[in-house]
């Protein structure tokens, strides 16, 4: 494998560290390479091993879940859950967290939460109908909260308003055990006809990997290690690792793909949600088993000279990536032209079940796509 040269930088323990991964993890992905990983698979191993994106320390738990039914169409596993309503109906549902966002920067952090699972639901195909909100903040007379509050209700209200989605119902509770870290839960509820689901999983070996939407910039860059932190005093000087949203960018994005999704040339999509390219490409590669070759030149960009690492790790908001029929090209274009989006061909679906990451023709990243996406680590952590 042919590193560039800015890639063989060694990696020192600081180094991971500063990744937030365990000496035991960092020992997980040597065997997993068989070797070093370069700086950018060092930032991608840590994205998607981070809490926010892999869930190591509640899978143990979430697997004792109720989730099959004969109403469930699409349990746990893919972008939204989805319920059969009949009639031909479905309605597709996500609830997330944007917790550590929304307390170091309660009106982005909150509204970059409604968009990301907003786009959760139309990457099924469906379109949100309403949103709903569960919040726990600090005490009532804590010296953050009144600014936490209007912030985080401002964030919630203000995205879903400028996309056309109403806010139908929330619930707040005040505690003092709230007053380090507030939880900011967010719900989308979408329709969708039972026959017009679409899924995330890249199958089709030799189909052309696309990237939608906003261009790409340095925003939120290690923002799934931030979510996924512990804060102590004084770690509101993290704000640069959350991203700023678009409501408007994503109101656009939202019509263009449900056009497209009626030309039947999408064969998969996936949200660039948390860690953006790294997990959207790695999970469609893991649960296709295929594999995904990058061309991170193509990468439309609104900052210059980002690096690999910057591209793999950018959690710019409003930005999706599909697979489509590598024939459908231009009809696909023509469809966000209209829309005023970007619309970049930068990859294809192999057999290879890696995703390789390029960029001018040098291999940064090379990871086998199922450890990473399927198989992060798993901890049963102490509880009272």
């Amino acid at each position: 494998m042919k590193n560039h040269k800015l890639e063989q930088s060694k990696i020192s323990d600081e180094l991971i560290k500063a990744h937030n991964l365990t000496k035991d993890e960092y020992q997980k992905i040597l065997e997993i390479l068989k070797r070093e990983p370069t700086l950018t698979e060092l930032g991608i191993f840590s994205a998607m091993w981070s809490e926010h994106c892999s869930y190591k320390s509640t899978k143990k738990w979430l697997k004792t879940m109720h989730t099959k039914a004969p109403w469930v169409i699409c349990g746990p596993g893919e972008n939204a859950g989805i319920i059969d309503i009949g009639d031909g109906d479905a309605v597709v549902f996500k609830m997330e967290s944007h917790n550590h966002p929304s307390f170091i920067e309660p009106y982005q952090g909150a509204a970059t939460g409604v968009g990301g699972i907003m786009r959760d639901v139309f990457t099924m195909g469906a379109r949100p109908i309403a949103n709903l909100n569960s919040l726990r903040f600090g005490e009532i007379n804590h010296p953050k909260t009144k600014r936490l509050v209007n912030g985080v209700v401002s964030g919630i209200g203000g995205y879903g308003n400028c996309m056309g989605v109403p806010t139908v119902a929330g619930e707040v509770t005040f505690d003092k055990s709230y007053n380090g870290n507030i939880l900011v839960n967010a719900m989308c509820v979408g329709l969708v006809k039972k026959d017009k689901i679409f899924y995330s999983a890249a199958t089709q070996v030799g189909a052309s990997v696309v990237y939608v939407g906003s261009k790409t910039g340095r925003d939120g860059i290690n923002g799934a290690v931030m979510a996924s932190d512990e804060f102590k005093e004084g770690d509101e000087d993290k704000r640069p690792t959350v991203q700023v949203g678009d409501p408007f960018a994503e109101k656009l994005l939202l019509e263009a793909c449900l056009e497209l999704m009626q030309q039947d040339c999408i064969l998969s999509i996936q949200d660039m949600g948390a860690a953006g390219l790294t997990s959207s490409s790695f999970e469609m590669s893991g649960k296709g088993g295929t594999g995904v070759e990058l061309n991170l030149e193509k990468v439309p960009m609104r900052e210059e000279n980002m690096t690999p690492y910057e591209i793999m790790l950018s959690e710019s908001q409003e930005r999706m990536l599909m697979v489509i029929d590598s024939q459908k090209e231009d009809l696909a274009k023509a469809v966000f032209d209209k829309w005023g989006l970007d619309f970049a061909v930068i990859g294809k679906v192999t057999d290879s079940g890696n995703v390789v990451v390029k960029m001018n023709d040098e291999i940064y990243a090379e990871i086998p796509s199922l450890p990473l996406s399927e198989n992060s680590p798993e901890y049963d952590r102490p509880w009272q």
